[in-house]
C-alpha cells in the first residue's frame, strides 16, 4: 500500500512510500541473514571504505537531505542543517571504528590448569541487527544504528518512524552508492505490524531501538535471550547555583528547552534555580523566550516550527492544562495554531503532575527555586529517568558532588543536558534506556568475545 507523507507544519504531501508487508519484511532479513557470513569476511579496510564514502556522500548530499528532513519532520532547517553535518561526522568514526575493533592474549597460565596453553580472544559480529528509529533525527539516529552495525560487519535491517521515513531511504541508496554488497542493509516501513514482524524474527540477533519506555517494555518481552539496547526517554534537568553568570546560562537553557520545539530525548525540562537569583533568572528566562521566532521551518530565520503530529500536540497542551488546573503558573508566549505550539513556561510545578514526571517531548519548561544545593541534586534524582543534566556552578567542590551524586548517564558542568557531540558514549539509567551510542560504544555492543586456546604441550 502506498501511503503519502505529509508535512507536519502545513499538510502538503511531501513524498510517498510503499509500506512494507509480512512478506517484505521477512524477505530484507531473509537477504540480510544471507549476506551475513560475506559481510563479516569483509575486511576492516573495506568496511572503513564504504563508511567513509557514505560520509563523503552525505556531506555531498547536505542540501537535499536537510530539505528532506525539514518537510517530513517539520524540524527547522538551521537544525537540520546541524542533523547533516553530525551524520556526516557519525558515519567517519564509525568508518575508523571498523579498524579498531580487536581482541586480547589472555595469560592462561596465571592458572595451574593453563600451564601449556596459549589463548586469546576476538570480538566477531553478533549477527543481523534490527532497529527501529524515531522522527526527531531522521537521519544522524538511523546513523548510530547503521554505522556501528556495518563496522561491527551486522548485516542490519530498519524500520525507521512512520511519519519520516525519506530520509532512511535516501540513506539506503548512498550505501549502496557506496558499494554496501545488496542485503547487507534494509528499510523497512511501516507502523507497529512492521515492528512486530521485525522484532519477533528468530533470525533477528540484536534489536536497537530508540523511543518510548512502553515500547522498550513491548520489545523485552518478545527478545528473550537475544541482545537489545534501548536509547529512551527523560525529562532532563539543570541546576543552577548562586556562584555563576546568569548572562552565561539563559540563551542555552533556552535552547535547550526549545530547540526543535523540545521534541528532544535530552531536551530541558527541569531548571532548578538558586532562590537569590531565581526572580532575576524567570525574567530573563522568559524575556529570552518571547524572542524566539515561530514560523515555516523552511526559513533559515525560524527557531520553532510544529510538533509532529495533532496528537502530540493535543497531549502536550492536555499536559499544561492539567498542571495549570492544579496550582502550576503558566506562561505561554502565544495561543496555540494547529500543530504550532508556542513554549509555555512554568512555575510552582509540583513532582506528581505529568510535566514533572513523565517525558512532555514539546515545548514545555518547569522553573523552580531551590536553597541547598543537594536538595537541588536530590530533585533532580526524583524521577523515573535518568539520561543526562547540568548543573552551572563555579564551585569545584558542588561540581565533583554532582558528578557523585546524580543517577544519569552524562552529567554536563556548565553547559546543558542537551549538549553531545557523536563518539562519546550517550544513553541513560534507569527508565532511560540500557547501553550506549557512540560508534565505539555500538560497535562492542553489536560484537561477541569468541575465545581461543591452543593446546602446546
Amino acid at each position: 500500500m502506498r501511503t503519502d507523507i505529509l508535512s507536519p507544519y502545513d499538510g502538503a504531501v511531501v513524498g510517498s512510500v510503499i509500506e512494507s508487508t509480512e512478506q517484505g519484511v521477512r524477505d530484507s532479513i531473509a537477504r540480510a541473514e544471507e549476506i551475513r557470513p560475506n559481510l563479516a569476511a569483509m575486511p576492516a579496510h573495506r568496511r572503513s571504505t564504504i563508511l567513509r564514502r557514505v560520509s563523503e556522500l552525505v556531506d555531498a548530499s547536505a542540501g537535499e537531505l536537510a530539505l528532506m528532513m525539514t518537510r517530513e519532520s517539520g524540524k527547522p532547517m538551521r537544525y537540520t542543517r546541524g542533523e547533516v553535518s553530525r551524520a556526516v561526522e557519525t558515519f567517519a568514526f564509525a568508518a575508523e571504528e571498523a579498524k579498531r575493533i580487536h581482541g586480547e592474549t589472555v595469560p592462561l597460565d596465571a592458572a595451574k590448569g593453563g600451564v601449556g596453553k596459549v589463548g586469546y580472544y576476538v570480538r566477531v559480529p553478533v549477527g543481523v541487527v534490527a532497529a527501529i528509529t524515531p522522527f526527531n533525527f531522521p537521519l544522524n539516529l538511523v546513523a548510530h544504528k547503521v554505522a556501528p552495525a556495518i563496522a561491527a560487519g551486522c548485516p542490519i535491517v530498519l524500520k525507521p518512524a512512520p511519519a519520516t521515513p525519506l530520509t532512511a531511504l535516501r540513506l539506503a541508496e548512498m550505501f549502496a552508492e557506496a558499494g554496501l554488497p545488496d542485503g547487507a542493509f534494509s528499510v523497512v516501513v511501516g507502523g507497529t505490524d512492521v515492528g512486530r514482524w521485525l522484532t519477533t524474527d528468530p533470525r533477528i540477533a540484536m534489536i536497537t531501538f530508540t523511543g518510548s519506555p512502553p515500547v522498550a517494555r513491548a520489545i523485552s518481552e518478545v527478545a528473550g535471550l537475544r541482545r537489545t539496547t534501548f536509547e529512551l526517554g527523560g525529562n532532563a534537568a539543570a541546576v543552577v547555583d548562586n556562584t555563576i553568570e546568569l548572562d552565561s546560562v539563559v540563551d542555552k537553557l533556552v535552547t535547550g528547552a526549545f530547540a526543535y520545539s523540545g521534541q528532544v530525548c535530552i531536551s530541558v525540562q527541569r531548571i532548578y534555580v538558586h532562590r537569590s537569583r531565581y526572580d532575576s533568572f524567570l525574567a530573563d528566562f522568559t524575556a529570552c523566550t518571547r524572542r524566539l521566532k515561530m514560523g515555516d521551518p523552511l526559513e533559515d530565520s525560524t527557531e520553532l516550527g510544529p510538533v509532529i503530529s495533532d496528537q502530540a500536540a493535543d497531549r502536550i497542551e492536555a499536559w499544561v492544562n492539567e498542571a495549570h488546573d492544579a496550582g502550576a503558573q503558566v506562561e505561554t508566549v502565544a495561543p496555540r495554531a494547529g500543530r504550532m505550539l508556542a513554549p509555555s513556561i512554568l512555575t510552582q510545578s509540583t513532582r506528581d503532575m505529568k510535566v514533572m514526571r513523565e517525558e512532555v517531548f514539546g515545548p514545555v519548561v518547569n522553573v523552580l527555586p531551590f536553597d541547598d544545593f543537594d536538595d537541588a541534586l536530590a530533585q533532580v534524582n526524583d524521577s523515573a529517568f535518568g539520561l543526562q543534566a547540568a548543573v552551572f556552578t563555579r564551585d569545584l567542590n558542588r561540581a565533583m558532588r554532582a558528578v557523585q551524586a546524580l543517577e544519569v548517564g552524562g552529567v554536563m558542568l556548565n553547559d546543558t543536558p542537551t549538549f553531545r557531540v557523536d563518539h562519546m558514549p550517550y544513553g541513560g539509567n534507569k527508565a532511560s534506556g540500557v547501553g550506549r551510542e557512540g560508534p565505539r560504544f555500538a560497535v562492542e555492543d553489536m560484537t561477541t568475545l569468541k575465545m581461543i586456546v591452543f593446546n602446546m604441550a
